[in-house]
């Protein structure tokens, strides 16, 4: 590290590393989706088997999103990230290595282990080192990579796959990935341990209403009892889940649906599956970053910003059943492309919300319970689509049923989010890294 001079915008800095490492990250998750097709062939799938296959990540990603949660409470997010990276690579070389099925989906399982910690933990880094004027830019940078990710990782993806395999695919992505692992090892530090941040700046990141680092007493399943009470709990819960079966539709039956449906090959099937992800990036950096930490700094209701955005967005996701009702393949992209546009928004919105709500120590373990709702909707969404084409030979009536889950996300939020007000806690006291009691 002691090449980095001290900056004033250093904070910055670790918003970009955990942008890069969200790319990679989802990089190693869409090559499964890119390679349907070729894998499907070679292990003779169905598509209802392959559904399974591409809900594996989610099985063991999905589960652990509340431990890890709670494991970013205790140990903190250097380690925990570290070591879930090094996991990541290590599945990504052993899914490229798989001789079967079997080996195929216990690869993606390991995956997910490796890559559970990522978000909660790239979350409760920016509760650290943002203040809260500018967290929502702040979570909008990394999130929006997912969507990025997606835009650049469908096309190069599909190239690997049709010059080299889909295993030269994941060879691809595991080459990424440890590459990552060595910069991640180097780079990141927790601000009061971070030789290289200025004291200016640190001020300025503790007097905006950064996150106290360390853990909440009371032990964790109290906790988490406590937080499962809470009715605005509840109403990012509902509507984040909501929000995760559309993203987990899209993410893992995109090209899937292209190929089958729409007829296209595997390259060309990237191109298109780029222009819904390129929408969402933009529209989430624009619009669930800049414009509302914008409207916020004018002097805006917090809350009735984000709610305002939240359903209107969760509306306008509802455009996904113009694409069940088309088989014109530019029809189909931008009727796709409106709904992902809109939904990514809400994306970054309900990360940031953690951040402000969550009672001191308790961001992880709060991060942990919302991302476990979205996440098994990555469990549910892959499989249900699956079979829905095995059943009705049209992806008409899972896009419809995407569209369902999603009106009970609208009322979700509308009914259930009341404030963003900073949930209480049973002790007013926070034990810190240093070991020491603040109040």
């Amino acid at each position: 590290m002691g090449c980095w001079p001290l900056m004033k915008n250093r904070r910055w800095l670790i918003a970009l590393l955990f942008s890069l490492g969200v790319i990679i990250n989802y990089f190693d998750r869409t090559n499964m989706s890119i390679a349907t097709e070729p894998i499907a062939k070679e292990f003779h799938l169905s598509p209802g088997q392959m559904g399974i296959l591409l809900s594996a990540f989610a099985w063991s990603y999905a589960v652990l999103q509340i431990p890890a949660g709670t494991l970013l409470d205790k140990i903190g997010v250097k380690w925990v990230t570290r070591i879930g990276t090094i996991v990541w690579t290590v599945a990504c070389v052993l899914t490229a290595m798989a001789n079967g099925q079997a080996l195929v989906i216990l690869s993606r399982v390991l995956l997910g282990i490796g890559e559970a910690p990522y978000f909660p933990g790239s979350t409760k880094a920016t509760g650290y080192w943002f203040p809260r004027h500018e967290r929502g830019r702040a979570v909008s940078l990394f999130d929006a990579q997912s969507k990025f990710s997606n835009a650049i990782g469908a096309p190069l993806l599909a190239l690997v796959v049709t010059q080299w395999g889909w295993r030269g695919g994941f060879w691809f992505t595991a080459a990424l990935s440890l590459l990552y692992v060595i910069l991640f090892w180097i780079r990141y530090r927790d601000p009061h341990e971070d030789k290289h941040l200025s004291k200016e700046e640190y001020a300025y990141i503790v007097e905006g209403g950064s996150q106290l680092q360390g853990e909440a007493p009371g032990g964790v399943w109290k906790n988490i009892r406590f937080l499962l009470t809470q009715r605005k709990v509840w109403g990012v819960f509902i509507g984040f889940a909501a929000y995760g079966y559309s993203w987990w539709l899209f993410l893992t039956w995109l090209p899937g649906y292209l190929e089958t449906s729409l007829h296209m090959s595997v390259l060309k099937t990237g191109w298109y599956s780029a222009v819904p992800w390129l929408v969402g990036t933009i529209s989430e950096l624009l619009i669930g970053g800049w414009l509302v930490d914008k409207l916020v700094n004018k002097g805006h209701d917090s809350l009735r910003v984000r709610k305002t955005i939240l359903v209107i967005c969760m509306l306008l996701g509802l455009s996904v059943i113009g694409a069940a009702l088309t088989h014109k393949p530019v029809v189909a992209v931008t009727f796709i492309s409106i709904a992902l546009g809109s939904l990514v928004i809400t994306s970054s919105i309900a990360y940031s919300i953690p951040t402000f709500i969550a009672p001191k120590g308790m961001v992880g373990s709060l991060i942990g319970i919302l991302t476990f709702g979205n996440n098994a909707m990555a469990i549910v969404a892959p499989i249900a689509t699956g079979f829905i084409v095995q059943a009705t030979g049209s992806f008409m009536y899972a896009f419809l049923l995407a569209a369902l889950i999603l009106v009970a996300g609208i009322l979700s939020y509308v009914f259930l989010l009341t404030d963003l007000d900073p949930l209480g806690h049973a002790s007013d006291t926070l034990v810190v890294p240093d070991g020491k009691i603040r109040a």
